[in-house]
């Protein structure tokens, strides 16, 4: 198939499996003499593979990491950099709580300021 056909077999843009290139986590295939490039349903896979690794929240960089892990014979290496992720992503959803409880805190308060007292939330950005 075309790198166009690619895309949308992908769901994905022309750029993105460009760039997937560039960055070196899909090979670029030889141009035949004459003819386009052609790719077939090992490509598909692959940016398939990257697009649910980043949906799961996996940089590029750790994308790469967990290619080379692809043929799935290195499972322990495999769960270390998905136990890294969870960690991360765990640590991310705690940080989200404690805004979140900031964030309504300073909302309440904007509710209660009456008159010409300032306003609890944007006097705590100046602060900030």
């Amino acid at each position: 198939m075309t790198i166009g056909t690619l895309a949308r077999a992908a769901g994905v843009h022309v750029e993105t499996i460009r760039f997937y290139q560039r960055k070196g986590l899909m090979p670029e295939p030889d141009r035949p003499r004459g003819s386009i490039r052609r790719y077939g349903a090992r490509d598909l896979g692959r940016v398939r593979f990257i697009k649910s690794a980043q949906r799961l929240g996996f940089s590029l960089d750790e994308v790469a990491d967990l290619l080379k892990l692809e043929d799935g014979t290195q499972c322990s290496q495999a769960r270390e950099l998905g136990h890294k992720k969870l960690a991360d992503v765990r640590t991310r959803i705690a940080d989200l709580r404690r805004i979140e409880d900031v964030l309504a805190d300073l909302v309440a308060r904007c509710s209660t300021a009456r008159g010409r007292a300032r306003c609890p939330l944007i006097d705590a950005l100046h602060q900030a």
